[in-house]
């Protein structure tokens, strides 16, 4: 028996069987086994042999080819190359995180659990952080869209795997709700996801690869960060613009874009603005992806969740060449996010994406078995029999405590609040000259917070300094009591500007 450079033996002739055709490679094996059994080879000798015709077989591929060499070492004797090897080693354990998992990083988060305080005890907390709108009960669900999900529950058929880009009469339902004569949707142009986050997920991982940048807007969604960054991929920020409504700074947006950019994602209606863009402002956009060559990855959360004075445009409608992914779920404009069910519209008008993308976006689907059956069950129920009144008391509700929101911290000194067109968000500047004592916006914050007991995130969690979010999907009574106490707390706080003392003196 020959042996290898380590002095390990190595089974001969294995190349020459595996070469037979299919039929003729058993009978080999048969013959080599019985030849063996006749001399009184060792079993381990036999068995060896049988592994190794496992082993053909499963290497093989669909034309039933196999490597040019398949060399297979054997231990005999309780002597093995392998073991000689590591004989030298010291075991020891050595267990780390995954460059992933070290590379994942969520500013909220990171910049909340370092906010080291605690609420004034004699006031009770107000939070307005958390963009839940279910968090103080004042905007339930519709009884239509709960009743939908018990009955998915007692029929019985929703309990087992769904496919992992979802039942197709349940894709049916969405491309059917979101179908517009100027962007068509069919069941094959929709995925499924455990929300509208899972659905933004997939959309970077099938469009970019490590190395690779997108273009994300500022301020913004903190989760863009999070995910692009875990991916290996670069994110560059392009510019809104409060004075303008928080549109975006287009000449900047376009001096970004490099051979490396594979996306730009565009969040409308915006968290954490509440900004609604106009169909020119879309429109204008779109001519920048075009010319650039580059995909749009549309955040439409939102989508519809508008003021009476605003008109929401979907992307997708306004595009002839750009090719699109749009994100939603049910999360917000039903107001169930626990319930996890987002969805991808791959809109390619062009046939720019091709097969590819969509085949991508379902290969990615398939590492987990797909968002909750039992809400794909009740989704047909959702869409089609939620009353139109329910939309519009929800939007109702939330304009009038924007309304009210804003209207109260115009009238603070010091604070420059931005009015919202949509969403459950206000931001508010805070113009630090007049607040010297505090060194930033979480400064301001976090002693917000101790002094008053009403929470804010500060805006660079959003990427974008010395400005606060304010969640405005809490009743209106916590609305007028949380300005009132920012009020008192800015007034306490505020400081005339040197430049402006001196000239109200002459």
């Amino acid at each position: 028996m020959s042996r290898d450079q380590d002095g390990a033996p190595v089974m001969q002739g294995m190349s020459k069987v595996a070469s037979k055709p299919p039929e003729a490679r058993s009978e080999a094996w048969n013959r080599c086994s019985l030849t063996a059994s006749r001399r009184n080879q060792p079993c381990g000798r036999l068995d060896l042999r049988l592994l190794a015709s496992r082993i053909t077989s499963l290497v093989m591929d669909s034309k039933g080819d196999l490597p040019s060499i398949l060399d297979v070492h054997v231990n005999i004797n309780g002597r093995s190359s392998v073991s000689e090897k590591v004989k030298g080693r010291k075991p020891r354990w050595s267990v780390r995180p995954s460059d992933m998992a070290n590379r994942t990083y969520n500013p909220i988060r990171a910049i909340v659990d370092s906010m080291k305080m605690e609420p004034n005890p004699d006031k009770t907390t107000i939070p307005l952080s958390i963009g839940d709108p279910t968090l103080c009960g004042n905007l339930p669900t519709d009884p239509e869209i709960i009743k939908a999900l018990k009955d998915a529950l007692d029929s019985g058929k929703y309990n087992g795997y769904a496919p992992s880009i979802g039942y197709l009469s349940s894709r049916e339902e969405i491309a059917s709700y979101y179908h517009r004569p100027e962007a068509p949707l069919e069941a094959k142009d929709v995925i499924l996801t455990s929300g509208c986050s899972q659905a933004i997920e997939l959309c970077l991982a099938v469009l970019a690869n490590p190395g690779q940048n997108i273009l994300a807007p500022r301020p913004g969604f903190s989760l863009y960060r999070t995910l692009a960054e875990s991916m290996g991929i670069e994110i560059k920020l392009y510019n809104l613009l409060p004075e303008k409504s928080w549109e975006v700074d287009l000449t900047q947006l376009e001096s970004l874009i490099d051979e490396k950019t594979a996306c730009l994602i565009v969040n409308n209606p915006s968290n954490p603005c509440g900004s609604v863009f106009s169909k020119s402002h879309l429109q204008d956009i779109l001519a920048v992806a075009a010319r650039q060559c580059v995909p749009i990855l549309a955040d439409e959360i939102y989508g519809d969740m508008v003021f009476s004075d605003t008109k929401f445009e979907p992307i997708a409608t306004l595009s002839h060449n750009v090719p699109i992914l749009s994100c939603g779920g049910l999360a917000k404009r039903w107001l169930v996010p626990g319930w996890r069910l987002g969805w991808i519209l791959i809109h390619d008008r062009g046939d720019i994406f091709g097969n590819e993308i969509q085949n991508g976006l379902v290969k990615l689907s398939q590492r987990i078995m797909g968002p909750c059956t039992l809400v794909q069950g009740a989704l047909k129920s959702i869409l089609r029999r939620t009353p139109q009144e329910f939309y519009r008391n929800t939007l109702s509700v939330l304009k009038s405590s924007a309304d009210l929101c804003y209207e109260a911290l115009s009238a603070i000194p010091g604070l420059r609040p931005v009015r919202p067109s949509g969403a459950m968000y206000l931001m508010v500047e805070i113009e630090m000259e007049h607040f010297p004592e505090f060194e930033n916006d979480v400064e301001f914050t976090e002693q917000l917070f101790v002094e008053q007991s009403v929470l804010c995130l500060p805006a660079i969690c959003f990427e974008y300094p010395n400005f606060f979010r304010v969640v405005i999907a809490v009743p209106k009574v916590m609305i007028l009591e949380a300005c009132s106490r920012i009020q008192e707390f800015c007034e306490q706080h505020y400081h005339h500007a040197e430049g402006i003392q001196e000239e109200c003196d002459k």
